[in-house]
């Protein structure tokens, strides 16, 4: 008689408790090197999205800043206000001047003539009140064709300044101060000025900017 073996039948085995321990804790650990990438990766962007707008910011203010000065009043054919007054002072270690002027522009608006009527402009540095350290940037603009009891508009054009520091230059040295009023006639402008803005970006980068100004009419023939 032949024996016949009977084949017998296993039941597959399972993961064991700590075959599954190990895999959550490695996979865990994938995701949260995963989450770290993209958390680091997405801060880097915004960053980098709001260095550019600060940089975007800084080149603005120049731009406008440097516009008026180079159209700054002066005119033996015309009555105008010869006025330009800068006052350079320090505040938590760092330069915070203010300057005054007289300017044909108007701001970011240019008429059809080429030049707006004369407009006294000032451009100053008060604290901010939510971020200590840094100051907002304020441009005050008044007509200089009306009396003295004309409406004053102020914009504040940043909140993220650090420090503002302008020099000037009378055409032998450099200054940090200028006052049109102790000038004789004729010689009451700078023949050129240097402008530094330093701005808080995000990350707590600073950033730096800087032009020199040439003034045409700062020297006229009367």
């Amino acid at each position: 008689m032949t024996n016949r073996r009977i084949p017998t039948y296993r039941a597959p085995h399972g993961f064991t408790l700590i075959e599954m321990m190990l895999a959550i804790g490695v996979l865990a650990l994938i995701l949260t090197m995963l989450a770290s990438s993209f958390s680091t990766i997405a801060h880097s962007k915004v960053h980098a999205e709001g260095r550019l707008m600060v940089d975007r910011e800084g080149r603005s203010l120049l731009w406008q800043m440097t516009k008026e000065l180079r159209n700054a009043v002066q005119t033996p054919y015309a009555a105008s206000k010869v006025a330009l007054f800068g006052n350079g002072r320090m505040g938590n270690g760092a330069p915070i001047d203010t300057i005054t002027l007289s300017t044909f522009s108007g701001g970011h608006r240019r008429a059809f003539t080429g030049m707006t009527p004369e407009t006294i402009v000032t451009y100053n540095l008060t604290p901010n009140p939510d971020q200590p350290g840094w100051y907002l940037l304020q441009r005050s603009q008044q007509s200089g064709l009306l009396t003295s009891s004309a409406a004053l508009q102020t914009t504040v054009l940043a909140d993220n300044v650090l420090s503002l520091h302008i020099r000037y230059f009378d055409g032998q040295k450099w200054g940090e101060s200028w006052d049109s009023s102790s000038l004789p006639t004729g010689r009451q402008l700078p023949v050129a000025a240097a402008l530094q803005i330093q701005m808080a970006a995000p990350g707590g980068h600073v950033m730096d900017f800087a032009t020199q100004v040439t003034v045409p009419m700062a020297i006229q023939e009367w």
